[in-house]
């Protein structure tokens, strides 16, 4: 009885922190089924050591600091997930056929918004984009937790240290490399100005409408001249709207009607679509989903992930009805 007594208490005190936790571990690792494998492994270790957790610290503190933990051992066997633009240039021929990385690249996943904490959303939009975590992937493990720590949940120094058993000095050492390393090296330029929601859902619509129609032109124009597009597996990408249209045109859109798409949001706000591609019956099969980077000029980047698996983090179905005539 006093071990269920032990339980509720646990459960009462840590699950609010559930999606603070999964959006640090997100961070760490950039994948959703590897921050959910952690998380899960840390509410594991905290409820075995929960009967010794005497609150010197904040649970929050203790909960993140044995996340951390498991996320350095986890990394310490995992490769660095990317995107297409970490691996090479951009291409120039819109009618070759792509180029496929090979089963040893890992892609970063997005997350979707429903899954992390909202007020950290409000508070940190850039905490958790897609420009930030592929940046982060460039960072030894060690670098990536201090800046995390440091830098987004505003952890000091000196907590720092405690957590990963070091002194503040290499705390802060550490942190001055990562800081450079993110500045020197950032391998998805992600500097646009906030919008309003309002523009963001506006801009949003007119890419699903282009992709539901086949409309190269209405995509051109909502498309800034620099736009980015890449789309995970393939490690091709392209680099400017002159590439990124005639490409999607002539190798993507197909007959109007092929695609379909459900409006989202993902990575700290930023405008995203489930999207589905039809099949032979007439109906439509999860593909995967897309997060867009928008600016008051248009789009500046499509990171289109052609993942069917994604679907249901967003809680969308694996399936859409062939429509009705």
């Amino acid at each position: 009885m006093a071990r269920t007594g032990e339980r509720d208490e646990f459960v009462a005190r840590t699950e609010g922190l559930r999606r603070q936790l999964f959006a640090h571990c997100y961070r760490m690792t950039g994948s959703l089924d590897d921050a959910e494998d952690i998380v899960q492994e840390t509410y594991l270790r905290a409820w075995r050591a929960f009967a010794e957790f005497e609150s010197r610290s904040s649970v929050r503190t203790w909960l993140f600091r044995i996340a951390t933990n498991v996320c350095l051992t986890f990394l310490q066997h995992r490769s660095r997930r990317v995107l297409p633009a970490g691996l090479g240039a951009p291409g120039d021929d819109v009618a070759a056929p792509l180029v496929f990385a090979d089963a040893n690249v890992s892609w970063i996943q997005p997350v979707p918004d429903a899954l992390t904490d909202p007020a950290a959303i409000v508070a940190r939009r850039d905490s958790t984009r897609l420009a930030l975590i592929a940046s982060l992937q460039y960072l030894s493990a060690r670098q990536r937790v201090v800046l995390l720590l440091r830098d987004v949940l505003g952890w000091s120094a000196a907590e720092v240290a405690e957590a990963l058993e070091t002194t503040t000095d290499a705390v802060k050492s550490t942190l001055k490399r990562a800081r450079a390393r993110i500045e020197e090296y950032s391998p998805v330029p992600d500097e646009v100005p906030e919008i309003a929601e309002p523009a963001r859902k506006a801009l949003l619509g007119q890419y699903i409408s282009a992709f539901e129609n086949a409309d190269a032109e209405k995509l051109r124009t909502v498309l800034r001249d620099d736009a980015v597009l890449e789309f995970p597996p393939a490690r091709t990408w392209f680099a400017g709207k002159r590439y990124c249209v005639p490409f999607l045109a002539g190798q993507v859109f197909g007959e109007p009607g092929r695609w379909r798409m459900l409006p989202t949001s993902a990575n700290g706000g930023q405008p995203a679509a489930v999207s589905y591609v039809r099949d032979e019956d007439g109906g439509y099969r999860a593909y995967g989903a897309a997060v867009l980077t928008v600016a008051a000029e248009g789009i500046a980047r499509i990171t289109a992930f052609g993942d069917p698996s994604l679907v249901r983090w967003f809680g969308a179905p694996d399936r859409l009805p062939r429509p009705a005539r």
